[in-house]
């Protein structure tokens, strides 16, 4: 089932962990509508990224919907906004690293729908819907050292 132009269900749902452990992590129909939300804003992330690049630019998705089940298993917060199917964790190979895309995304989150923007661990981008708890949290970078503000390179 295709939530947008590029971006289907069971990209939202494949988990190499859920597999591995036997775990069923179907969006449930309560939350197809979110899906449908997030996938719309990858969308436009996508196009973003392709104009920018003048090339179609591919996001490859390492995460986006987590059942509870799956969000413990993997040691995630249980408030992530993964479960509630508004976070997507992503890389775009043909843009740039993930440093390169997230300074990209930085610049125009709010255009694209981002209200939350995360480099994380120098591998991928994490990108919500939800907006974070404290504003300073808007646009972060963690790694190993911890968490800083703004998209920094480590």
């Amino acid at each position: 089932m295709n939530l947008s132009l590029h971006f289907t269900k069971e990209e939202f749902e494949h988990s190499d962990t859920a597999k591995r452990k036997g775990i069923d992590n179907t969006i449930p129909e309560y939350l197809i509508n979110a899906a449908i939300e997030t996938a719309e804003m990858m969308q436009a992330i996508r196009q973003h990224l392709s104009s920018v690049k003048a090339q179609p630019v591919p996001i490859r998705i390492s995460s986006a919907y987590r059942c509870s089940e799956l969000n413990t298993a993997i040691g995630s917060a249980v408030t992530s906004d993964h479960v509630r199917m508004q976070a997507v964790d992503f890389t775009a190979p043909s843009f740039g690293t993930p440093y390169e895309v997230a300074k990209e995304l930085a610049k125009v989150h709010e255009m694209l729908g981002i209200k939350q923007l995360i480099y994380e661990y120098g591998s991928w981008i994490h990108v919500s819907r939800s907006s974070p708890s404290k504003l300073i949290n808007k646009i972060i970078t963690i790694d190993k050292t911890g968490v800083h503000a703004g998209i920094v390179k480590g």
